[in-house]
């Protein structure tokens, strides 16, 4: 892993890392946070497909939430690919995700209903990543959203 830049938020330390896979994680109060290459393509389609004229975060997050409901092919098979404290779900668990969680719950992450017990659980997109024979626009979709989170950028 390569440090790409240390900046302060909320009195904490953030770390901007190339080369690590996770969600994110604390570290020492600090946030881990990683930083992927630049994609012009996708920073295109972001700029332009998702969050063109969203002037607000609220704006961003619906943006964010809309392409994603329309891009993701549901249901499809996902694995877990990080541990998150909010989540059950264990690295390598393999789920059905069957729609996006409710707009109100999506309002700083998007969250996915997958099937669970008798009811459906939301949890964070960013810790699935489509396995099995899911289609093209649903992993770029998926792909989209990891890039948006491991670049740092935020609603």
């Amino acid at each position: 892993m390569t440090l790409l830049d240390v900046t302060s938020y909320n009195d904490r330390e953030i770390l901007y890392l190339r080369g690590y896979v996770g969600c994110g994680m604390l570290c020492n109060g600090g946030v881990i946070v990683a930083k992927v290459k630049n994609d012009p393509e996708r920073e295109h389609r972001i700029d332009m497909d998702i969050i063109v004229d969203a002037y607000d975060e609220w704006e961003r997050a619906m943006g964010w939430y809309y392409y994603l409901e329309e891009h993701l092919g549901f249901p499809f098979t996902a694995n877990c690919v990080c541990k998150r404290a909010i989540s059950p779900l264990r690295v390598k668990d393999e789920v059905e995700v069957l729609k996006m969680a409710p707009e109100e719950e999506c309002e700083h992450e998007m969250f996915v209903v997958i099937r669970w017990e008798r009811e459906g659980l939301a949890v964070p997109l960013t810790q699935l990543k489509p396995g099995g024979y899911v289609d093209s626009e649903t992993r770029q979709a998926v792909k989209d959203w990891h890039y948006w989170v491991k670049q740092g950028y935020r609603f």
